[in-house]
């Protein structure tokens, strides 16, 4: 075999080095996807999946990141890191235009084959619904026949979650913050308070000397806005897909993520814009 064409220069043996493929254990990425049909389809359903579950841990790694950052009162850094988070969840709600290319016809044919198996059960998606503060220790529940994600999980609810870790920096920083909110049990979800609402109000009226709280509001904004358009995708790809049928895992479907959407993070940060 003749290298002529090659640039010069290029690297072609790798006996004693490390290739792409090394890196990236590539081998053990590509043959994860192991369809149980012969459905055409079936392998788009799989990586579709399987790309999601990957962004997403990528989303926990920045997160975790972003909420140190916060208690260090570091907040340059985490600016980066929660636009990176806003980033993947655009990546996310593209991938429902690719699997919108499967019909129903299409996912009927291997749908049964999939068992009580649903995304409602990833636990990387509770672990970051948790951590942006919509706790619910019932969901725990799809994941007690695994210990290791359970204890993973039960330590996420029971942390403060990255609204709250934003609320105790205001308090810091000579916010007056109700002791009810900052003195409270982490797995309890966080509920409109006015402390916090006149905290962040007076952070938008005075940006001069607010700057980093105000760009940190923002950027909590900017990630629920990308977070609910991914929720939303979602609805529409399961609806256009299979209708009003239950989902595999149980839910109701189509109606439970309806129901989700209704959901906010940071009440506060949208509730201010009407009075400001």
């Amino acid at each position: 075999m003749s290298d002529k064409d090659l640039p010069k220069g290029v690297y072609t043996k790798f006996d004693e080095s490390m290739s792409y493929a090394d890196y990236l254990s590539l081998s053990t990425l590509l043959d994860a996807q192991n369809p149980i049909t012969q459905e055409h389809d079936e392998p788009l359903f799989i990586m579709i999946h399987h790309i999601s579950e990957l962004w997403m841990k990528l989303a926990i790694h920045e997160l975790d990141a972003a909420a140190q950052c916060l208690r260090d009162d570091n907040l340059r850094p985490s600016f980066k890191m929660l636009s990176r988070v806003s980033a993947i969840q655009s990546q996310l709600i593209e991938t429902w235009g690719v699997l919108s290319t499967m019909t129903p016809a299409d996912y009927l044919k291997f749908r049964d084959n999939l068992g009580q198996s649903s995304g409602f059960q990833s636990h990387q998606y509770r672990h970051i619904e948790f951590f942006l503060g919509n706790k619910k220790p019932s969901f725990l529940s799809p994941h007690k026949h695994n210990e290791e994600i359970m204890l993973r999980l039960t330590n996420v609810l029971n942390k403060p979650s990255l609204y709250d870790e934003s609320i105790l920096l205001l308090q810091r920083r000579n916010f007056h913050i109700d002791h009810e909110i900052t003195d409270r049990d982490w797995s309890i979800p966080h509920k409109h308070n006015e402390s916090v609402q006149a905290a962040w109000l007076a952070v938008y009226r005075d940006t001069d000397n607010n700057w980093d709280l105000y760009e940190l509001a923002e950027k909590l904004v900017d990630l629920e806005d990308s977070f609910q358009r991914w929720r939303f995708r979602h609805l529409i790809t399961v609806q256009r897909i299979i209708g009003h049928k239950r989902g595999t895992g149980g839910t109701s479907g189509v109606d439970y993520l309806a129901k989700a959407l209704e959901y906010r993070f940071f009440p506060e940060l949208w509730d201010v814009r009407t009075i400001l």
